[in-house]
């Protein structure tokens, strides 16, 4: 169902409002993709990196490069518009900066869900370690995607 916002809104200011929204959601996750990927840079440099194992290793790299995978998609929106926000269509960038925004948040889930493995790994053991992964995949998996999955069946069965 749409509000009365949205029947009242011409197609341009609808994609103006939705680009700056998305740009304000860029705003919020962006912050902390940047950080946990500089302090993923930091890692191999510290003075314990030894002692880790092959899988904390191997954990670890998957942790960076999907780290690495969600900076790179989800700022691709901001540098999409810069170049693109004078040739018009600006719903189309909306559309593009939403899918590209959607994939840099799963890739985010992953390093969230592989730091988490290597860290308590590394600091406790491995069962530990599956045990607050498999712990932290249920609250992502609840309230990134699931608030929004269920939020959209309830919508269906309304109409």
């Amino acid at each position: 169902m749409q509000d009365a916002r949205d029947q009242e809104e011409t197609p341009k200011e609808r994609a103006d409002r939705e680009l700056i929204e998305l740009l304000n959601e860029l705003r919020v996750v962006l912050p902390g993709v940047t950080v946990l990927l500089a302090f993923l840079l930091a890692v191999p440099f510290a003075k314990g990196w030894p002692k880790t194992t092959a899988f904390q290793r191997d954990v670890f790299v998957v942790s960076f490069l999907a780290t690495a995978v969600s900076v790179a998609l989800l700022t691709a929106p901001s540098s999409y518009h810069r170049l693109r926000f004078r040739h018009g269509n600006k719903e189309h960038i909306v559309k593009l900066g939403n899918r590209l925004t959607i994939a840099g948040i799963v890739a985010s889930a992953v390093s969230l869900e592989a730091v988490v493995l290597l860290v308590m790994d590394y600091v406790l053991s491995l069962g530990a370690a599956i045990a607050a992964a498999g712990s932290l995949f249920a609250v992502v998996a609840t309230f990134w995607y699931g608030l929004a999955g269920w939020s959209a069946l309830k919508g269906r069965r309304a109409r």
